[in-house]
């Protein structure tokens, strides 16, 4: 009897796309997990990261809000996830390696991605297209050679058991 490999195995987009979002799953953030996960042109993850804040700051010290006063907001204090990736690589070399991550990196993420070598960015969702933060990644990217592109996954849900 000959026995042929499974249907319905993740690709490679979905599946760095789905680790990109289960480390997201680590964020404290009340209104916004995102996760992201950075692929070497081997395919083997080098760095991943979720949004949060830096070492060391109590996630119970640091305000979580989005309004108010700048610095009674999180927008001061937390460390994004493309830049917790980067930083989580551990000094591997990350040229010609592709991120993934589930919103369009802001500018200041960006020139991170820029300067460590990634060469191309997938991302799910870009509701921030026309912000002047995203407007300046474009154009940092387009500038840098960076190619972007929006993911469009093959499969919509991935159901994952911790229960075995």
């Amino acid at each position: 009897m000959i026995v042929k490999k499974r249907d319905g195995y993740l690709c490679w987009d979905d599946y760095f796309m789905g680790v990109a979002l289960l480390s997201g799953k680590r964020s404290k953030d009340p209104s916004t997990q995102v996760g992201c996960c950075i692929v070497n042109p081997e395919k083997k993850i080098v760095g991943v990261g979720y949004n949060g804040f830096p070492k060391g700051c109590s996630d119970d010290s640091l305000p979580w809000g989005r309004e108010g006063d700048f610095l009674e907001t999180k927008y001061p204090y937390v460390c994004h996830a493309e830049l917790n990736a980067i930083l989580n690589s551990n000094g591997l070399v990350l040229k010609g390696s592709t991120l993934y991550v589930g919103l369009f990196p802001c500018n200041e993420c960006a020139k991170a991605i820029i300067q460590s070598g990634i060469s191309e960015v997938v991302y799910l969702s870009d509701k921030y297209h026309g912000t002047d933060s995203m407007v300046a990644s474009r154009k940092m990217f387009e500038l840098s050679g960076i190619k972007t592109r929006q993911l469009v996954p093959l499969v919509k849900d991935i159901v994952l058991s911790l229960n075995i």
